[in-house]
């Protein structure tokens, strides 16, 4: 199982906590976001496009509690600060919009994580990755900043490869 933290719990943040909580591979063990627990515990549990989540949320102080699993909740601004190795955090997805250069995204590093995958696009970054796409360029060895470029072009990108694809038969 891939221990994840999540820094920035907006709207991707939470798609992705939610995403996982479907997945028995990965384990959201920690969050960063400055809002406080109530605010992310009620965001989480009532959202206005997904509706209302299918579990048991609750806040409590410094925690989220779901289905009664607890779940770290850091409100710290500096990224380097934030202790991911004391919870064994492997992944960490970069949903603030701030850090999006790589050398601030490896802020993260510093805190223990061994990976960080950027939801925007970025600079400098080790490989940008659209599933469906490209991710058969991923490697494990030497990719530790990742982007997972723009919304827009995960919507787009892979129905162009389908149309390049289908057109240069």
């Amino acid at each position: 199982m891939v221990k994840v933290g999540i820094n920035g719990f907006g709207r991707i943040g939470r798609n992705v906590f939610r995403a996982a909580l479907n997945n028995s591979e990965v384990e959201i063990v920690a969050i960063n976001d400055l809002t406080d627990v109530s605010t992310l515990a009620h965001l989480l549990k009532y959202d206005t496009t997904h509706g209302r989540l299918d579990a048991k949320v609750e806040a409590k102080e410094g925690a989220l509690v779901v289905n009664g699993r607890e779940v770290k909740v850091f409100a710290e601004r500096n990224p380097e600060a934030l202790p991911w190795a004391e919870y064994g955090v492997e992944i960490v997805v970069e949903s603030t919009g701030i850090f999006t250069a790589k050398d601030k995204a490896s802020a993260h590093l510093k805190g223990g994580a061994k990976k960080v995958i950027i939801s925007a696009p970025a600079t400098n970054e080790d490989i940008t990755i659209v599933m469906g796409v490209n991710e058969d360029k991923y490697d494990a060895a030497n990719h530790t900043i990742i982007s997972n470029a723009s919304c827009t072009t995960n919507c787009l990108a892979p129905f162009a490869r389908c149309l390049t694809r289908t057109s240069a038969s």
